[in-house]
């Protein structure tokens, strides 16, 4: 398309890690959200990659994120790592965590990683990804600032909160990964359509008088709706009790946009990792043929479905419009 920008994987992660060096990010910082960001381009959802990057320059620049933190991780229990972020980005107290996390799991079965005081996470579904890849299976649950309303014409009460999970299928099979929001889209998604003047269906956000709307622009001056009604906003609830419950981070009641002002978001993580199954058990071969079997009976397997063999080899596109947002950056 005339109005993006392809480039190989080499191009875009030189590009992208001058664009955060350029932001005020340190080193470190740079390197975690880059190597995140993609992941995401490669196996996400399209709008928490490249145009979610542009979220992360604008606040290391505006003091949203920390750009020089000291995140600090705890063993509070054999098998329960607890972060502190120090306001910086989610993904570089994960990895200075990572593996331990994975080594704690491997020892008890389970094991468990807090995360608070950060910036947003991204994409949920990397921290996942990379442990189905160490050949765990993996939940996750984070929040942010208020957005869902529990109901059409109530106050915005939870974030988008989102929940991920993964489970390994083997080498050579990408894993099982479902990551989806307990609202009924993503913020991301309201926000890119309101940059590209396209409306949204009826049933994702309401307007600032709580009237159901299909304009993004006034989805963002509104709030979204929970997935099927109650139900979706019970899931909200649960999602923010495991991430800011368990981590000590701000509820999403009390935290500031993670899109203006100065202030942290300071919210929560938690990431679960699980052995699938005792060593000779078979469980995952188990799992790749019964994602075998429900891809025959035509079911949409999210993570394995579609997605080419090779990601990695693939070209890496976004819109002008980001390409040319990140090259700002990167030129400072």
């Amino acid at each position: 398309m005339a109005d993006e920008v392809e480039l190989g994987g080499a191009e875009a992660e030189e590009l992208a890690l001058r664009a955060c060096l350029g932001a005020g990010a340190n080193p470190q910082s740079a390197r975690s959200l880059v190597d995140a960001t993609l992941s995401a381009a490669r196996c996400g959802p399209v709008a928490v990659g490249f145009p979610h990057l542009v979220d992360y320059l604008n606040s290391f620049r505006d003091g949203r994120i920390n750009c020089d933190p000291a995140p600090v991780v705890t063993r509070p229990f054999p098998a329960f790592l607890a972060s502190d972020a120090d306001q910086g980005i989610a993904q570089l107290g994960f990895d200075l965590a990572f593996r331990d996390f994975v080594d704690a799991a491997r020892t008890f079965g389970i094991a468990l990683f807090s995360q608070k005081n950060s910036y947003t996470t991204g994409e949920l579904g990397y921290y996942v990804r990379r442990l189905a890849l160490e050949g765990l299976s993996g939940l996750a649950a984070t929040n942010a600032n208020a957005m869902v309303v529990a109901k059409a014409g109530g106050p915005a009460v939870f974030s988008t909160n989102p929940i991920a999970f993964a489970f390994p299928l083997g080498d050579g099979t990408p894993p099982l990964l479902i990551d989806q929001s307990s609202s009924a889209t993503a913020y991301v998604n309201i926000a890119a359509a309101a940059a590209e003047g396209r409306s949204i269906p009826r049933g994702w956000a309401v307007d600032a008088e709580g009237a159901d709307t299909e304009d993004a622009e006034e989805a963002l001056i509104g709030a979204l709706l929970p997935f099927g009604g109650r139900k979706g906003a019970n899931v909200a609830l649960l999602v923010e009790m495991l991430s800011a419950g368990l981590s000590g981070g701000s509820w999403s009641l009390d935290t500031p946009s993670f899109r203006t002002g100065d202030a942290s978001p300071a919210v929560g993580l938690t990431v679960i990792a699980m052995i699938p199954g005792p060593a000779g058990s078979g469980y995952i071969a188990r799992a790749h043929d019964q994602i075998r079997r429900l891809e025959e009976l035509g079911v949409y397997v999210p993570g394995v479905s579609g997605r080419p063999p090779r990601p990695t080899e693939q070209p890496l596109r976004m819109s002008r419009a980001v390409f040319d947002a990140i090259c700002r950056f990167a030129a400072t």
